[in-house]
């Protein structure tokens, strides 16, 4: 098998770059057309490229923007002028076929950037690209009659693209830019062989079944109105039932592990986001208000939070703090406001409103390892609880970075030795980390195999340097703590958007929205179901009495329809013994129970929990 790039010094090189730069190929790390996440990042970019050409000789008035590698594959910005759909994608598919069976070398040239401007000086797209190459030579890919403006890396031959597919079509905005043209985007996918391909797109399938907008709606746990404004979810009883329930299991959790309860306002004045650094970093992704107090001349500016580290800063400010105070841990379900641009709101997995399980912890510097294997045990039982596997990644020190090397260093280090110490595998992101401090990310991998970016654990130098946070140390010193964020589930609002993907809407039985459904078979059996539903609500269950005019059958079908995990039928025989007739969906059983076993059987359900 002949390898289509090398790897050297942790950079992806296609062969072509490699033979123009004089690097020996022989003695570098060979990528070979696999499904290796290096060699995929070629064929992809490869056949990104691959569909450009097939649609500028679909499309002759077509003219493209960029066209990269993303997690799930790779897409193309373009204008044309004929309206193009999904079901356009098979046409589009078939000529990108035609085309790789063509076997065309795929050249690399390089120009002087004046060159490049003149060459595409009637396409203004090109022009838009060329502004944001800051060097004064670029290179350009070409295959047949199609070239565009790339880095590379590319496969040295379109034969090598032969599994792919094109998954939907999108509008873009040029260069993300909301006051510029929309632009026609399309998304593909394409893999080494067959059988990857044909897993993936039974996976997409799945996923489809299981989309959490799509069920949230069926369900009825939120929804969504123009009226109330883009990205802000309005929960549903239902769905309110099912987060209170998660939101309070993760309190006593948080209390178990001596973190005390917070509450900061949603909006602070503005001189505090100046001083935290996020006025000026983070702006144009905050809301402001004035406040004008009567009386007063000048209004004072207020910005809502995006985040609740300010409030929790001014908490441990309000009193001189001591080295045996520490660590000091807080923790708020913070409600935060972002604005995130409309084109990537996406159900509740990116929204403007949501709220954090957020905690900050003010430490020593050698407090920090203890501290995060503490918190490494309490990702590992909330993880283990909804059966998610996870792995980690370490941010390190980034090439603008503030606080000494030594501090960066004890801090890297005692991440390093919290993963290592639980057994931990993980990977390192070499400069990947905040400019305030190193970090560990939390990757969730769901039942049908998708990786979700949650909870984080972020050790902070800045905000303790900006807002001068000391502790008394034992010497009698002042000192400045160290600050750690720590996010477990992330937001409640894409957590539970992912578990309902996860379990594809059937919860377990301890957070269900409603956890059993009574079914009586007639009018004379009621009493009794609200009897049983009145003891579920004393432990804190949730259930519902299907009573209706409509058959037996129906109501019993409608009640497996809200995939509750328990579905109890209650007739004579029921009444007189005081039992109940279960069909347990999680177990997918069915059993009759004494009203006694019953409750035995809700209590049991309940322990489920492990953090």
């Amino acid at each position: 098998m002949e390898p289509i790039a090398i790897k050297k010094d942790d950079e992806i090189i296609d062969l072509q770059t490699a033979q123009a730069k004089n690097i020996d190929i022989e003695s570098s790390q060979k990528i070979y057309p696999d499904n290796s996440k290096e060699a995929l990042k070629v064929l992809r970019h490869s056949t990104a490229h691959l569909m450009a050409q097939a649609i500028k000789e679909l499309y002759p008035e077509a003219k493209f923007f960029v066209g990269p590698v993303v997690d799930e594959g790779f897409y193309y910005d373009f204008r044309v002028d004929s309206k193009i759909s999904e079901e356009d994608l098979p046409k589009i598919e078939k000529k990108m076929a035609e085309i790789a069976k063509r076997k065309l070398p795929i050249e690399r040239y390089e120009v002087p950037k004046a060159e490049a401007i003149e060459k595409f000086k009637a396409d203004d797209l090109k022009q838009e690209v060329l502004k944001s190459i800051p060097s004064d030579t670029v290179s350009i890919y070409k295959q047949g009659d199609f070239e565009d403006l790339c880095r590379g890396p590319h496969v040295p031959n379109t034969k090598y693209l032969k599994n792919f597919k094109l998954t939907r079509v999108a509008g873009a905005y040029l260069g993300g830019d909301e006051s510029k043209e929309m632009l026609t985007r399309i998304y593909g996918v394409a893999f080494a062989d067959k059988k990857a391909l044909k897993e993936y797109l039974q996976m997409i399938e799945e996923a489809k079944k299981r989309d959490h907008r799509k069920l949230g709606s069926e369900l009825e746990l939120f929804m969504f109105s123009e009226e109330v404004g883009a990205g802000l979810p309005l929960w549903l009883p239902k769905g309110a039932r099912l987060r209170s329930k998660l939101e309070s299991l993760l309190f006593s959790a948080h209390r178990k592990r001596g973190y005390e309860p917070v509450r900061g306002p949603e909006i602070l004045k503005s001189e505090l986001w100046k001083k935290s650094g996020h006025y000026q970093n983070y702006k144009e992704n905050m809301y402001f208000t004035e406040i004008c107090d009567e009386g007063k001349e000048d209004c004072v500016e207020y910005g809502i939070k995006p985040m609740n580290c300010v409030g929790h800063i001014i908490i441990y400010k309000s009193k001189k703090r001591s080295y045996r105070e520490l660590p000091i841990k807080y923790f708020e379900y913070g409600v935060v406001h972002r604005h995130e641009k409309s084109g990537v709101l996406h159900g509740l997995f990116r929204v403007r409103e949501f709220t954090q399980d957020d905690a900050h912890i003010f430490c020593k510097p050698e407090q920090i390892k203890d501290i995060v294997i503490e918190v490494l045990g309490f990702v590992d039982e909330i993880m283990r609880t909804f059966d998610f596997s996870y792995e980690m990644e370490i941010s390190t020190k980034p090439k603008k970075a503030i606080g000494s090397e030594e501090i960066w260093e004890v801090a890297t280090k005692a991440l390093k030795e919290a993963l290592d110490e639980n057994g931990h595998k993980y990977g390192i992101d070499e400069g990947g980390g905040a400019f305030y401090g190193p970090k560990i990310d939390i990757k969730i991998t769901d039942a049908i195999g998708r990786k979700w970016q949650c909870g984080t654990i972020q050790v902070d130098f800045n905000l303790p340097e900006r807002f001068e946070l000391e502790f008394t140390d034992s010497d009698n010193t002042p000192k400045r703590p160290v600050m750690i964020h720590r996010a477990i589930l992330g937001s409640f609002e894409r957590f539970i958007g992912i578990l309902i993907e996860h379990y594809a809407g059937e919860f377990p039985f301890f957070i269900a929205p409603t956890q059993v459904i009574f079914v009586p078979i007639a009018s004379d059996h009621v009493a009794y179901a609200k009897e049983l539903a009145d003891r579920l609500m004393e432990l804190g269950v949730d259930s519902e009495i299907y009573d209706s005019k409509d058959s037996l059958n129906k109501r019993i079908r409608n009640a497996e329809k809200q995939k509750v995990p328990m579905v109890a039928i209650i007739g004579d025989k029921e009444v007189e013994e005081r039992s109940v007739a279960i069909r347990d969906r999680r177990e997918k059983m069915q059993y009759n129970l004494t009203e006694d076993q019953f409750i035995s059987k809700i209590k049991e359900k309940l322990s489920e929990v492990r953090f």
